[in-house]
């Protein structure tokens, strides 16, 4: 059993706040401050109830310390989405940071500095698990995005702690993909986009068994339509995996699952050629497939419309480049209007759904793309078992 936050005494406590502050960083502010603001409902409800509260994240990959990855722009950000100080300490364990938790006051904030900047977060050290154990009563993690990792803030520490709690944000991701793993109300639909097929094997296999429809685009459709004999032009293949793919399109048809691969396409010379409408599923020889084209938007949103539940992982095209990203907004705008639950899995996905201001549609857009992909798939996340009392 999981507890949550709201169900412990945080009064007088020191309250360990583990959260996923892994945010883009441009001329030294951040860029984009989604997932510090995912983070204030649990900060809040700790400060009000009168914690004392330390909170702890990584930042990029630092090789030692680094100071362009200091959290101290997120510190920043975060002291005024909260209207609090932020104290911001200038390492995460030792001597200094001891006596500013001694310090620390009931209803007011420590940030740590960047975890990763000793290598003994991400190799999950027992000495340094213990000197960040050492340093609260209460443990909370609210950083889905990491919950993969078996590193030393995320799995070893939590064990050390006697009191531990899912942070609200980490509570919600479990509640919203835990439903597509056991009782998704039906119709379900799978979207499933990307470079790869082998990226997301285990998760095809995983959701074979359980969906109603599945809807295949980005690169990796490329590599089901060669399967299947389509010419796909220049598009990228996975050629290791055509077996693989003719595997999964069998046991979709033994499921009796709608499986659904590009019918048409925007294909172009290369990425950074001029866009070719190809209004058929054989793409030229001298084109490659770069999106989902308009009658295959069609056909995925019918489904979509369709379904009372929708998971969403992958864009369906290169959607960074704009003359190829209708089709992955489309797919954004068909989920927005569908009555269902819409659960989108992080990563390229969610980047998409808020760049076209639709978060709030959606019943949930997860913070860890390669979390709820493990999640999907069925394995142990370390960082939501050592949760477990």
């Amino acid at each position: 059993m999981i507890r949550s936050i709201d169900q412990l005494e945080l009064t007088g406590k020191r309250v360990f706040v583990r959260v996923d502050f892994n945010v883009p960083l441009a001329d030294g502010e951040v860029a984009d401050d989604a997932r510090i603001r995912a983070a204030l409902p649990t900060l809040r409800w700790a400060l009000d109830r009168g914690g004392k509260v330390i909170v702890a994240s990584h930042l990029g990959r630092p090789k030692g310390v680094d100071p362009k990855l200091s959290l101290e722009p997120a510190g920043v950000r975060l002291s005024e989405l909260l209207g609090r100080d932020v104290v911001l300490a200038d390492d995460c364990v030792g001597d200094g940071v001891r006596k500013l938790v001694m310090d620390l006051r009931e209803g007011r904030l420590l940030l740590l500095e960047n975890l990763r900047f000793h290598p003994e977060e991400e190799e999950n050290a027992p000495a340094f698990a213990q000197a960040l154990a050492a340093l609260c009563d209460v443990y909370v993690n609210d950083a889905f995005g990491t919950a993969h990792r078996a590193h030393a803030s995320t799995a070893g520490m939590a064990r050390l702690v006697a009191e531990r709690a899912a942070g609200f944000l980490m509570k919600k991701e479990l509640e919203y993909l835990g439903k597509v793993v056991e009782k998704p109300e039906k119709p379900f639909v799978a979207i499933l986009g990307g470079a790869k097929v082998s990226d997301k094997i285990k998760v095809l296999d995983q959701l074979l068994g359980r969906v109603d429809a599945l809807l295949v685009g980005g690169a990796m459709a490329y590599t089901f339509l060669r399967a299947t004999g389509a010419q796909v032009g220049r598009s990228r293949v996975e050629e290791a995996k055509l077996q693989v793919a003719l595997d999964l399109i069998e046991k979709a048809r033994k499921h009796g699952v709608r499986l659904l691969l590009p019918r048409d396409h925007v294909a172009a010379a290369g990425p950074d050629s001029a866009p070719v409408a190809v209004k058929d599923v054989a793409i030229p020889a001298e084109l490659m497939g770069l999106d989902i084209g308009p009658s295959t938007v069609e056909a995925f949103s019918a489904e979509i419309a369709r379904a009372r539940t929708v998971f969403w992982n992958g864009p369906m095209g290169m959607f960074e480049k704009r003359p190829f990203a209708a089709g992955t907004f489309a797919i954004a705008k068909a989920m927005a209007a569908c009555k269902g639950t819409t659960i989108v899995g992080g990563g390229d996905s969610a980047a998409a759904v808020a760049e076209a201001g639709l978060v709030e549609e959606m019943s949930h857009v997860s913070t860890g793309g390669g979390a709820s992909l493990e999640f999907i798939e069925g394995r142990e996340l370390p960082g939501v078992k050592a949760l477990e009392a």
